[in-house]
């Protein structure tokens, strides 16, 4: 079942995105600065349950794409976690799907995301740059900076990606050498 985080679900987030990603607090750390921050758009945080066990979480915060008429309030899908043991059962194809789904229902034209185009190339994504849109770092692997384009996009809506400040303050866009495989 997906449905939105309740408070009481902050621990087990934690948990998943601990055993999800294997780096610490790191983006425990995030969500939780992402879910305090002032923001144009409340984040939209979403939880997957078996037998009302927190096992996959996503959420959407909001960014800004500075488009040459204006900027744009646009989200990012970041991040998605799925325990290990839940893994390919479609918990994470589920979480995007309904992550996608409530950003369209708000009217937003584009959700960013970092992340493995294999994966998220079969639910809606699709290499930003090709796209036309500029990532706001020079440390992406060629694809993994990718957007889905909703209904309410219009043609000018075109430029450069702005991650919220929390991103930057946690350290949370792009790759570290220390990610980069040799």
């Amino acid at each position: 079942m997906i449905r939105p985080e309740r408070i009481d679900d902050r621990a087990a987030v934690r948990d998943v995105h601990r055993q999800a990603f294997g780096d610490g607090d790191r983006v425990p750390a995030l969500v939780d600065a992402l879910r305090a921050a002032p923001a144009a758009l409340a984040p939209t945080s979403l939880v997957a349950t078996v037998d009302e066990r927190v096992v996959g979480h996503v959420m959407l915060s909001a960014c800004r794409l500075d488009a040459l008429p204006r900027l744009v309030d646009v989200l990012s899908l970041s991040p998605l976690g799925v325990l290990p043991e839940y893994q390919g059962r479609g918990i994470g194809t589920r979480l995007v799907a309904d992550a996608l789904a409530a950003a369209d229902s708000q009217g937003i034209p584009l959700v960013f995301l970092e992340g493995d185009p294999s994966y998220y190339g079969k639910h809606g994504f699709a290499d930003a740059t090709k796209l036309g849109f500029r990532p706001p770092s020079l440390r992406y692997p060629p694809g993994a900076f990718q957007a889905a384009v909703l209904p309410s996009h219009e043609e000018w809506m075109t430029g450069t990606f702005v991650y919220s400040d929390v991103f930057w303050a946690q350290d949370c866009v792009g790759l570290r050498p220390d990610d980069l495989q040799p």
